[in-house]
């Protein structure tokens, strides 16, 4: 088999180039504009034209899986982390407490893991890695007597997305007011705190369901402008 001529090689090369700096140009804009930024003003932070970019990522999904890719493993090493916790409570604990630090310093997973509708590939598979993580942790809480017990996986969810909003507004203003709030969540979520429930939790299919609502709310306009940039 004949080898590789230099000139693939080079080739190569200006691939791997105009892939990085289309990932580190996304990281940045999507820093500043949200997940549903423009795709035109990525290629051109990359210094590419919108061509390449859709030759690298033919979707946005392609795109924000290839950032997501870069901090996935430093979130399951605090799920990881906090189940190693003996104590249930304290692990949730833990677990939440370095979560929402890690989301407040980085708006682009912020975006991904509260409002990003999952969908195939390797941004569905991490949600169910994730979630096998967080409901070890619901579960170990909740036998132990320390978290009350009808709170369970779903709740969570909707838990993380309060933060987005106050996270957003208070950022420049007030970056730790979100400790606030958990400290109020924290109190309401322990066993000996706990009151009936009359309303029963979102099941699987109500929490897609809501999560699709909820990009759509924020993104759909940018999402549908999105669709209309051309490839050159």
């Amino acid at each position: 088999m004949a080898g590789i001529s230099g000139e693939q090689k080079g080739q190569r090369r200006h691939a791997r180039r105009n892939h990085e700096l289309l990932v580190a140009a996304a990281r940045e804009v999507f820093s500043e504009q949200g997940v549903a930024a423009s795709l035109e003003e990525i290629a051109r932070r990359a210094g590419v034209g919108i061509g390449t970019l859709y030759r690298h990522f033919a979707t946005r999904e392609a795109l924000v899986e290839a950032i997501f890719d870069e901090r996935i493993n430093e979130f399951s090493a605090i799920a990881r982390a906090a189940a190693d916790e003996p104590d249930g409570w304290q692990a949730l604990v833990r677990f939440l407490e370095q979560t929402l630090e890690l989301q407040a310093g980085d708006r682009v997973l912020k975006d991904v893991l509260m409002r990003y509708p999952p969908g195939a590939g390797r941004l569905a598979s991490a949600r169910e890695e994730m979630r096998e993580l967080f409901e070890q942790l619901i579960e170990r809480a909740r036998e132990q007597g320390r978290l009350r017990a009808d709170f369970v996986f779903p709740d969570l969810a909707v838990l993380f997305w309060s933060f987005a909003p106050l996270i957003e507004a208070t950022s420049e203003v007030a970056p730790n007011a979100w400790r606030r709030h958990l400290q109020w969540l924290l109190d309401g979520l322990r066993a000996e705190s706990a009151t009936p429930q009359t309303e029963p939790p979102l099941s699987d299919e109500q929490l897609h369901a809501a999560m699709q609502s909820l990009q759509e709310q924020r993104f759909g306009r940018l999402h549908r402008a999105a669709h209309k940039e051309p490839r050159s």
